[in-house]
């Protein structure tokens, strides 16, 4: 099992690992889950998303990690730091994808600000933002109690997407 790279007052983030493809794909494959997304991902595609995460530790030391819930062990969904390309700019980016039955306990809120933390503390960020679809509340709602605010809009995959931001 991998070390954990982050620990909160309830979670621990780790590298996710071969292990975790069903339990990412309860989530990926979820429908509710993906309702902002632009496709739904099958089996294949989340062996793909898998070796990109992995290429990302291997690049930059950093990627999507495992949320693990320390009260039980229980993998609750991923969170962590990714470079996106934002109007040509490369952007740390804050993202998460949680298992719905864990909606509403903050743990996504509560993950993300960890990974917030270690891109100003650790890395030495400046700056760090998320993209968010507008009509997706919840996670508009953990950027804001996060501290984030909506710097600009952009277009992702053909999608309208708001930039929100957040400076150390």
């Amino acid at each position: 099992m991998s070390e954990f790279i982050l620990e909160t007052p309830r979670l621990r983030l780790r590298e996710i690992t071969d292990a975790n493809v069903e339990e990412l794909f309860a989530i990926w494959g979820d429908a509710a889950t993906l309702l902002y997304f632009p496709q739904p991902i099958d089996r294949a595609g989340m062996r793909d998303w898998m070796a990109r995460n992995q290429t990302r530790y291997e690049q930059h030391g950093f990627g999507l990690w495992a949320v693990i819930r320390k009260a039980d062990e229980q993998f609750v969904g991923d969170c962590g730091l990714t470079i996106q390309d934002v109007d040509g700019v490369a952007e740390l980016e804050v993202g998460y994808h949680f298992n719905q039955h864990y909606w509403g306990q903050g743990y996504a809120t509560e993950a993300a600000r960890a990974c917030m933390d270690y891109a100003f503390q650790q890395l030495g960020r400046e700056r760090i933002i998320s993209l968010i679809r507008p009509e997706n509340m919840p996670s508009r709602r953990i950027a804001e109690r996060n501290g984030m605010t909506v710097e600009k809009e952009t277009i992702r995959v053909g999608l309208r997407h708001l930039v929100y931001r957040l400076e150390k």
